[in-house]
């Protein structure tokens, strides 16, 4: 069956339909990365995005449901070059494709997945459409202008949980309360290896909530949209810093704990989405390689260096990638030291906030 992707600036793509057959809109975005795909499309900070994959082969290992990053997929379609129907790995439980289908999810193969990255990264994000139906090309032109941009976008509570639930031991050594604006399932894992029990809570819950339940320290996931929409999310942080008890944050939570401080975020030309971006601790001069997924970054110039410090940078541009609060047991980061997928040179971090807690 013939599918077609046409980005917001009219370049169009003619290839080949895998998944659900339909039309869907999203913010184009690439990904990198040249494993770990089922976990790419089911981390929530890809939520209203369609994600170009750089790699040739997608499905080959099929789909392993203890893999995901959520419940579900997350991802709006997919762009890829070569897609797999037939998968080699004997552990996995069903195919790629299977597994599109069942979540409604329009893919688009058979297309030059490197040539629309360059394409995208000379032009910048913008939103894309993809149809497998037989529309024509007015009409999902006419569709894709009326959809709105990422920009003051907020999300995280159309991906958050609805009601509160635990995760770990409650017998564990420590509790964590989580703040979930998107949250992936490994970084519950990594809290969960280190002896904590977790409570996590949506988005819009309020610091009422989350201080009531006495925990050791208090954790800000990742999560999409654009971090200067979410007052409800920024209050709530505000809040808990408060109180004077450590706090991690990751993506998102970074975003947001910078906005504690009246640093400021920006859109993003592309992003940074992928497994080996290379990051500096500039507290230890060491440098890692990284896992990250965001489009939407701190604006170094507007973080007061009365109230902060800059503790990790990118190398690749200079963003920002780490900071922590002067007088107060506050840190983020912006990539994904859970990784899933990607190294793990940065899981360091969970044992920083571990040892963040121990000595309060």
């Amino acid at each position: 069956m013939n599918c077609v992707l046409i980005l917001e600036d009219g370049t169009t793509y003619h290839g080949k339909a895998y998944g659900k057959v339909g039309t869907v809109i999203g913010e184009v975005c690439y990904n990198t990365g040249m494993t770990g795909y089922q976990e790419i499309f089911s981390d929530p900070s890809y939520y209203q995005q369609i994600v170009v994959t750089t790699n040739v082969h997608i499905g080959n290992y099929g789909i392993k449901y203890d893999e995901q990053q959520s419940d579900s997929i997350k991802i709006s379609g997919l762009v890829c070059k070569n897609f797999n129907e037939v998968q080699s790995r004997k552990l996995s439980d069903g195919s790629l494709n299977d597994y599109f289908i069942a979540n409604n999810i329009v893919v688009i193969s058979d297309v030059d997945s490197r040539e629309i990255v360059l394409h995208v990264r000379e032009k910048g994000a913008m939103n894309c459409i993809i149809s497998s139906e037989e529309l024509p090309s007015e009409e999902l032109i006419k569709r894709l202008k009326e959809a709105p941009s990422m920009e003051g976008l907020e999300l995280s509570s159309k991906v958050s949980t609805v009601e509160p639930y635990y995760a770990g031991e409650p017998t564990s050594t420590y509790k964590i309360t989580v703040l979930d604006l998107g949250i992936k399932t490994n970084i519950l894992n990594n809290f969960i290896k280190r002896d904590c029990y977790c409570k996590v809570f949506p988005a819009q819950s309020n610091a009422e909530e989350l201080i009531a339940w006495k925990p050791d320290g208090y954790f800000i996931s990742n999560g999409p949209g654009d971090p200067s929409a979410m007052p409800y999310a920024l209050k709530t942080v505000q809040s808990i810093l408060e109180t004077g008890t450590p706090l991690f944050g990751i993506c998102l939570g970074h975003q947001l704990l910078a906005q504690t401080i009246g640093a400021k975020t920006y859109k993003m030309h592309t992003g940074h989405r992928g497994l080996n971006h290379p990051v500096k601790n500039l507290i230890t001069g060491k440098s890692e390689i990284t896992s990250q997924n965001h489009g939407f970054c701190v604006d170094s110039d507007s973080i007061s260096t009365e109230l902060a410090e800059i503790t990790h940078i990118n190398l690749n541009d200079n963003t920002v990638e780490g900071i922590r609060l002067k007088g107060k047991k506050a840190f983020s980061v912006q990539y994904h030291p859970e990784a899933a997928p990607g190294p793990h040179d940065a899981e360091y971090l969970f044992d920083d906030f571990i040892t963040l807690i121990k000595n309060k």
